[in-house]
């Protein structure tokens, strides 16, 4: 048994070698559960009414891929015209999303001052009710 290794010195080796490694979940950051959801893209916007219909039409199907492919079949088969009031309204949540996002990353960047949802307006709306008159202060 010249040069060959004992059972002592693998066990050795294998506790050395035996590091732990960070599964993907450990890896990733903590999600911030006050950041905005990301909106919906015009499909999904369409896919919202269209599963309403299919189960009013369906009411025995219970499969969740038929009503997604009967979905994208759908999708694919409307005109630019059709299409256009679900892209509308995905641009008017994509729009209020992006605000959301502001004041979310002005949150993180100063601190959070201001926890209330209120836009801006609303806000100075009610400094001008209350003030009393005598400074007025500027963000610039």
């Amino acid at each position: 048994m010249k040069g060959g290794k004992s059972k002592a010195d693998t066990r050795k080796a294998d506790s050395r070698l035996a590091v732990k490694k960070k599964s993907k979940k450990e890896r990733k950051a903590a999600k911030d559960p006050n950041k905005p959801k990301r909106p919906p893209s015009a499909f999904l916007v369409f896919m919202e009414d269209f599963r309403k219909q299919y189960k009013e039409k369906h009411p025995n199907n219970k499969s969740v891929a038929a009503v997604g492919k009967a979905g994208g079949d759908k999708w694919k088969s409307m005109s630019g015209e059709e299409k256009a009031p679900f892209v509308e309204k995905a641009e008017k949540r994509k729009e209020e999303y992006e605000r959301k996002m502001e004041a979310y990353n002005k949150k993180l960047a100063g601190g959070g001052d201001d926890e209330s949802d209120k836009s801006k307006s609303e806000v100075n709306d009610e400094e001008d009710e209350e003030g009393s008159g005598e400074e007025e202060e500027e963000d610039d």
